[in-house]
């Protein structure tokens, strides 16, 4: 289900909006730390923040207002990670294809570079018992 769609469920019946508290509570203490660091700093969020109160918003809805913002962010970063890892290799890298080339994957090696064969056999020194 889309975002938008979503917005749309949550604006039903005589209410303005009627948000759930549930969900995932580690994403919403996430969510919540956020938004109070977003708070003791001058950055975009507390901007926001001010602009919202300055409406005639309270505290609680500004704050929830901003939480709102943020996980909107999150959202969309998430979406063009997915997005980006779709386009990448199996290695995780752009251009990262593991298909060998016509020169093929691995340089010329001359005979001194070549490995040597395997470890020598050797016999065990005392004998099994036969199981019965």
């Amino acid at each position: 289900m889309d975002r938008d769609r979503a917005d749309r469920r949550l604006v039903r019946g005589p209410r303005a909006a009627s948000l759930s508290r549930g969900g995932n509570r580690q994403i919403n203490r996430v969510l919540n730390i956020m938004a109070t660091v977003q708070l003791r700093n001058p950055t975009e969020g507390h901007a926001f923040f001010d602009r919202t109160k300055a409406r005639g918003k309270t505290s609680n809805e500004a704050m929830r207002l901003l939480k709102r913002r943020l996980s909107d962010i999150v959202f969309r970063t998430m979406l063009a990670d997915a997005a980006r890892q779709m386009t990448t290799g199996p290695g995780g890298q752009q251009g990262d294809d593991s298909d060998s080339s016509a020169a093929g994957s691995q340089p010329h090696t001359s005979s001194s570079d070549k490995p040597l064969p395997g470890p020598a056999t050797t016999h065990p020194r005392t004998a099994l018992p036969a199981a019965s």
